[in-house]
């Protein structure tokens, strides 16, 4: 890939990974506005690990509770970094499976469709829009319970069909569960970091192993370099969004996208 198709697939995750508007159906639709081949299902997800680092720094105060938590676990202790690490660890197995399953079977690439896009996309909208509007903002991440953490982790396995949006179905099912717009959205992103991690080193184990292994590396390192500065800046900005207006603008650019692409595909 050339150095420009590398540039602009790192600047659509980093901007896109913790909006709610799907980074992966934005990364999918990318070839089509370039005239490129589609850059596959790893690049991606390179693409992924440096918005993961991203949250890591942006993140890294909860990141030192939850990882100091744990031990403390083990010696018969709850802290408040400890239990937020259980309600990461109930919410995740789904996803983990879910998606092991989709990129094992190669199930992964036949939703790379345009048409699954434009509809995941358009009926995704809807349930943001109402969990935002209705949602009462009553609880934050120290009061989630076992359940709502639990259906939270169920909701982010859809997020496999691109359009559907991981971050964005994550934040729907958290406003749906009385989470202030900040810490659903806080959630979120806690939630992303041991899901893009199992499949950031899924992706560089077959990069590092297929063949022309060494340029795909380097494609890969130099995606999730650019990656990890654009998605640094889209947190802040989204936090400060969600904040001052809430979810609203991203449900009117989901519906904008899908019309645009389903007139496309007319």
């Amino acid at each position: 890939m050339t150095l420009f198709q590398l540039f602009i697939l790192a600047l659509i995750q980093g901007i896109t990974e913790f909006l709610p508007v799907s980074s992966s159906a934005h990364l999918i639709l990318a070839p089509y506005l370039t005239g490129s081949d589609d850059q596959g299902a790893l690049i991606d997800v390179m693409a992924h690990v440096g918005t993961l680092l991203a949250v890591l720094l942006y993140f890294r105060r909860d990141v030192m509770a939850v990882l100091s938590g744990a031990p403390a676990l083990l010696a018969g202790r709850m802290t408040p970094g400890g239990r937020l690490f259980l309600m990461v660890a109930v919410a995740t197995p789904p996803a983990v499976i879910v998606g092991g399953v989709l990129y094992l079977t190669g199930w992964v690439d036949l939703l790379r469709s345009p048409a699954v896009i434009a509809w995941a996309t358009l009926l995704f909208a809807l349930p943001l829009w109402l969990a935002d509007r209705y949602g009462p903002q009553v609880k934050t991440s120290e009061t989630l319970t076992w359940r709502d953490a639990i259906l939270i982790g169920l909701a982010q396995a859809i997020a496999f069909i691109p359009g559907v949006s991981r971050s964005g179905i994550t934040m729907t099912a958290g406003r749906a569960l009385a989470l202030t717009r900040s810490e659903a959205a806080r959630f979120s992103m806690l939630m992303s970091i041991p899901l893009i991690a199992v499949l950031g080193l899924s992706a560089i184990a077959e990069l590092a192993t297929g063949e022309m292994a060494g340029v795909a590396l380097v494609d890969g390192a130099l995606v999730t370099a650019l990656s990890f500065g654009s998605a640094f800046l889209a947190i802040a900005a989204l936090m400060a969004i969600v904040e001052r207006v809430g979810f609203l603008p991203f449900v009117i650019y989901r519906v904008l996208l899908a019309g645009v692409i389903l007139i496309w595909l007319i």
